[in-house]
């Protein structure tokens, strides 16, 4: 069945999304949905997080449309960095629990009690020092020792240079040494 709303340019879709239009918001998924998509699964790689983000984010712009300003932007440009930003909150929550799985990670079972409080204490070390780091350069390090990927996985999912990574690793990886030194 053909929309009644297929006809209005993207503005004055997200202008009738701001009005409590449900079917206005249909057509604004079925013209970037797909698009959407694609973008969070390429950040999440993951199929029902990158579901999740896109749900996440076509609701922001339900809750945000009449906040939308044509004159700073396209719809296409306002939608996509809506999901970006829900697809990196993802991954970030994702790399946080990560994380806290390592915390009460078991220590060897056949070293003693005074290892096991060594190994823990150098990980609440490691850990403040991580948390004094700079934004971007501890995301880099976590990502990529906590998680496991690569240079270039991290290029493609923080959508920046491949040199931009590795400045950011070079430079955390100076100031965590730096920081646990002393």
């Amino acid at each position: 069945m053909p929309s009644s709303f297929a006809h209005l340019s993207d503005e004055a879709l997200v202008a009738r999304v701001a009005q409590g239009g449900e079917q206005a918001l249909a057509e604004l998924y079925d013209r970037f949905g797909r698009t959407a998509y694609g973008l969070a699964a390429r950040v999440l790689r993951d199929q029902a997080l990158a579901e999740d983000a896109v749900q996440d984010a076509f609701l922001g712009a339900w809750r945000t449309a009449a906040a939308f300003d044509p004159t700073r932007g396209t719809v296409s440009t306002w939608l996509l960095t809506l999901v970006h930003r829900r697809a990196v909150d993802l991954v970030r929550r994702e790399d946080r629990r990560r994380t806290d799985v390592l915390d009460d990670a078991p220590v060897a079972s056949g070293e003693t009690t005074g290892e096991q409080a060594a190994v823990r204490e150098e990980r609440r070390r490691v850990q403040a020092a991580l948390a004094q780091l700079p934004r971007d350069q501890r995301e880099a390090l976590e990502l990529a020792y906590y998680g496991g990927l690569t240079q270039s996985e991290l290029a493609e999912r923080l959508d920046v240079p491949l040199g931009t990574v590795k400045s950011r690793m070079f430079a955390g990886l100076a100031k965590l040494r730096d920081l646990l030194a002393e």
